[in-house]
């Protein structure tokens, strides 16, 4: 039996949600290079998104086709300031990998 998608991802979520998931572009060294070698984008997202959720997030706000999600979970690391201990917050990073010929810009710059 082949399965039939009726409506996009998009609207199988709440668009309130959707507009939460994704809290801000990661902006590095290493992500640059990532999205030089296959076509990804990476975005530090809500502890609790999944990966449909992050996939329909991305589709929505920019308007592009998305071909997959890898998502990264990350501990935060134990600091000292002084006498008492810290502790940085744990980070979910989500890679967006865009279908070929798509292209996301997160620079601002008019292309």
């Amino acid at each position: 039996m082949s399965r039939v998608n009726p409506t996009p991802a998009a609207r199988t979520f709440d668009e309130g949600r959707l507009m939460q998931v994704l809290v801000a572009p990661i902006v590095s060294e290493k992500a640059t290079h990532v999205a030089d070698k296959t076509n990804a984008v990476t975005f530090k997202v809500l502890q609790d998104a999944t990966k449909p959720e992050i996939k329909a997030a991305v589709e929505l706000m920019f308007k592009v086709e998305v071909k997959g999600v890898s998502v990264v979970n990350t501990k935060g690391k134990s600091k000292r300031f002084g006498r008492s201990v810290g502790r940085r917050d744990n980070v979910r990073k989500a890679y967006v990998i865009l279908k070929p010929g798509q292209e996301l810009n997160l620079t601002g710059e008019a292309a």
